[in-house]
């Protein structure tokens, strides 16, 4: 009874403590807090942002029982994280004419998350960290995608995502030429692969699925790196699945469904369930004779 109390008696200031602190850095950052809110309910790049703190306090909560079992004060590397994310939001703040307005806000949220997580090393300890590495590790992905990395990810799905339409084309035996990202099929239908065609915002919701699921269904690391690293060629393919079943529909049934159908338009979702699918089958393969935890406690 003496250690039970001793643990409550200790983690209720702590808790105290905390909730001070997320009040000074939600203050404190307020302006890219609201800017990043505000852009998640405008772009359909950002739509998941919201979800990403409320699975991170789902996945907290739920192991909350170990994650605060043997909390302490750390000093040196809570301080540290402190200190870096209020430099990193003055640089911000100070430099901020030199960026694109996504650069700037990608780089202050990112500061307000190196803050937030030297507050909790700081109020919790090391084991504390260690325990709830997961899910405050996930918040990262809440942070805007610079804009080099956003242009260069979806040239990478753009130019993969034709090699592969131009795959599916030659192996359905519909006659197609194709010259750089642009196909010439029968009936007259040129078909683009342009940006908008990458699937970047798809692909960035499998990524996060696909994370999620080896936290939660595969033990060993190389089972969960295999996985996640299974997600883009899966990506790509959905995407040239998408492109050649538009192209045939456009070549077969009505040209109208390459440019204004309701398929092209909101039928992404259908090829991402497909992703999914495809997520869950490598899944379930790779968790047969999953024993990677129970080897290595033993």
């Amino acid at each position: 009874m003496k250690s039970v109390l001793t643990s409550t008696s200790g983690v209720i200031p702590r808790n105290i403590y905390f909730l001070f602190f997320n009040i000074a850095v939600f203050t404190l950052c307020y302006t890219p807090i609201r800017d990043l809110l505000s852009l998640s309910l405008k772009s359909d790049l950002y739509s998941h942002v919201p979800l990403i703190p409320l699975i991170s306090i789902y996945l907290i909560y739920s192991k909350r029982s170990t994650i605060f079992q043997d909390v302490s004060y750390s000093m040196a590397g809570g301080l540290t994280g402190i200190v870096a994310g209020i430099l990193l939001y003055l640089i911000g703040l100070s430099q901020s004419g030199i960026f694109s307005p996504n650069d700037y806000l990608s780089l202050t949220i990112l500061s307000a998350l190196i803050l937030w997580l030297g507050g909790f090393l700081l109020f919790y300890g090391d084991k504390a960290f260690k325990e709830a590495i997961f899910p405050l590790l996930f918040l990262l992905s809440s942070v805007p995608m610079p804009d080099a990395l956003r242009e260069n990810l979806i040239y990478v799905l753009q130019i993969n995502s034709a090699d592969v339409s131009h795959w599916l084309f030659k192996m359905s035996g519909v006659p197609v030429y194709r010259e750089g990202n642009i196909f010439m099929l029968p009936a007259g239908v040129n078909v683009e692969v342009a940006k908008q065609c990458s699937g970047i915002r798809s692909s960035i919701v499998l990524i996060l699925t696909g994370i999620l699921l080896s936290h939660f269904y595969l033990k060993s690391n190389w089972r969960r790196l295999i996985l996640i690293l299974s997600i883009f060629p899966i990506a790509v393919f959905k995407n040239g699945v998408r492109i050649l079943t538009l192209s045939l529909l456009s070549v077969y049934v009505d040209k109208r469904f390459i440019t204004d159908s309701l398929l092209h338009k909101k039928g992404g979702i259908i090829f991402f369930l497909l992703g999914v699918i495809l997520l869950l089958i490598i899944m379930k393969l790779l968790k047969r004779n999953d024993k990677g935890r129970e080897s290595l406690n033993h």
